[in-house]
């Protein structure tokens, strides 16, 4: 029985998925009592960052798929909680910034705090550091559809986003390592097959919806004031637009990690533009 904490976000769902028609068993922790997950897939109801909450995890558990998003501070207690129900693995998203700084420290040494609670839990345990993901690009979906025109800062910014797809599958491998622990106490630093700037994301999506799309530069300044507007947090901006300051200057790493662990290419940006061209082409109905 595997145990996936996030399960809602995108990385989480996907392993839910893969897990499942693997046939195995999946727990799949979420906050939202109304999240709809795959057939199949027994959901617990709690919060992450409350280990408290999640009394209805059954004992029998093998492994553990931890996102550092869903549990704020409380990684040592979830993962003791995971222990005492039988846990023997988990496997922990993180992010590449901790191996190559870009952003403010802080949001790296969030995931440093994780990673240091995976190691110190007892568990056989596996880091995927991940690159930016390639469904960050959603976010301008509706400046996509309604002009043509994604307006943003640092165009220039220089990264290799990865498909969620590509982590879920490592992390499935990973966490399906019963015997031979081949992932055991190794670190993955995962990322997309290209490095693309942000213009050329936007250029992709183009040639996708057959439509001519353009990235106009603002301000930094101006984009922040932009996503407070729309009553985001300032982490958001902050994490955002100081990492894009750095790759701006200096390319985010690339690897062909996901290649040398799955047997094949690691997917495109083009292929996840593909996959969702529908975002950036229909309507949003109210």
């Amino acid at each position: 029985m595997f145990v996936v904490i996030g399960a809602t976000g995108s990385v989480g769902r996907e392993a839910v998925r893969l897990l499942l028609e693997a046939g195995e068993k999946v727990v799949a922790v979420t906050r939202d009592p109304a999240a709809v997950l795959p057939d199949g897939a027994q959901v617990v109801t709690g919060d992450p960052s409350r280990p408290d909450s999640l009394t209805a995890v059954p004992d029998g558990i093998q492994a553990v798929l931890l996102s550092p998003r869903a549990v704020s501070g409380a990684a040592a207690e979830l993962l003791a909680l995971a222990t005492a129900r039988g846990a023997r693995r988990v496997v922990a998203l993180s992010a590449s910034t901790v191996e190559h700084p870009a952003g403010h420290r802080r949001f790296a040494d969030e995931f440093r705090t994780v990673e240091q609670a995976v190691r110190r839990s007892g568990l056989r345990w596996t880091l995927l550091r991940c690159a930016d993901f390639a469904a960050n690009a959603l976010a301008w979906a509706p400046q996509i559809r309604a002009t043509g025109v994604v307006r943003g800062a640092y165009g220039d910014a220089v990264t290799s986003p990865i498909h969620q797809r590509d982590i879920a599958e490592v992390a499935v491998r990973a966490l399906a390592d019963r015997e031979q622990a081949v992932h055991a106490g190794r670190t993955y630093l995962l990322t997309g097959p290209q490095s693309l700037d942000q213009r050329d994301k936007v250029r992709l999506i183009g040639e996708v919806i057959g439509r001519e799309l353009s990235f106009q530069e603002l301000a930094p300044a101006q984009v922040r004031q932009a996503m407070l507007a729309q009553g985001l947090a300032e982490d958001i901006p902050d994490r955002l637009l100081g990492s894009l300051a750095d790759y701006a200057n200096k390319p985010g790493p690339s690897t062909d990690t996901v290649e040398q662990l799955l047997g094949r290419p690691a997917l495109t940006f083009a292929a996840w533009a593909t996959e969702n061209r529908t975002a950036f082409t229909s309507p949003v109905h109210s």
